[in-house]
């Protein structure tokens, strides 16, 4: 399967062709950024497609992250994602950012428990525990820093995200300390698209995963009256 990755939900913008026949990526870009991703987007996957020289005709499916991430950044990566999908007559699938921050450490460093993490300012994070093998814990969720910290049982535990440091500085000194830490302020688009060809469609909509209310609200004031 040949799938074409794409993440905008943090501060990159990233594309990628990966190849399951062969188990590698065949044509990759990661910017990093935390504005602009519309207007780096589209030519960034141009270039990747270039690189891989091939078409659109010639992907099996379309994968892109949905978050917990900047709201605007989600827009743009799902909107691209399901635009190319729709011509190209693909289907497109979604990715969480958490479970593609967790993936590395759970396949290559073989964590028991990892516990993915993304800031969320404020002293809070958006997080996600997983277990042995990938198992989920809990459901993703938005709470302060301490209440993430509190919620990871015991033993080695392996942290990674945008957040990780944040994490570590405030982990208790009576507990074990993480035995690893992957700070990063987006996960690795090879990731992204591994994650994607493991999906089963029909369970991973191209939709955005919104964990809280998005920080900036309408004015009553800015309103117009009803007739």
């Amino acid at each position: 399967m040949r799938i074409l990755a794409i993440d905008t939900a943090l501060g990159a913008c990233a594309a990628a062709i990966f190849d399951s026949a062969i188990g590698e990526v065949i044509a990759s870009e990661s910017l990093a950024m935390q504005r602009g991703h519309a207007e780096a987007l589209m030519p960034l996957i141009a270039r990747v497609m270039d690189q891989a020289e091939l078409d659109f005709s010639a992907l099996d499916r379309i994968a892109v992250t949905v978050g917990p991430g900047s709201f605007t950044g989600l827009r743009v990566g799902i909107a691209a994602a399901r635009g190319i999908a729709l011509t190209a007559s693909r289907p497109v699938v979604g990715v969480s950012t958490l479970a593609a921050y967790a993936a590395p450490c759970i396949a290559e460093d073989f964590a028991e428990v990892t516990l993915a993490v993304v800031d969320a300012r404020h002293d809070h994070v958006f997080f996600q525990v997983f277990g042995e093998g990938g198992a989920n814990r809990a459901a993703p969720r938005h709470a302060p820093l301490a209440e993430a910290i509190a919620e990871t049982p015991d033993g080695k535990v392996h942290l990674a995200g945008s957040a990780a440091r944040l994490i570590r500085a405030q982990w208790p000194s009576d507990r074990m300390q993480p035995d690893r830490m992957r700070q990063s302020p987006a996960p690795e688009i090879a990731w992204v698209a591994r994650l994607g060809i493991a999906a089963v469609a029909d369970f991973a909509p191209a939709k955005p995963l919104y964990l809280r209310s998005p920080d900036a609200r309408p004015q009553d004031s800015a309103r117009l009256p009803r007739r």
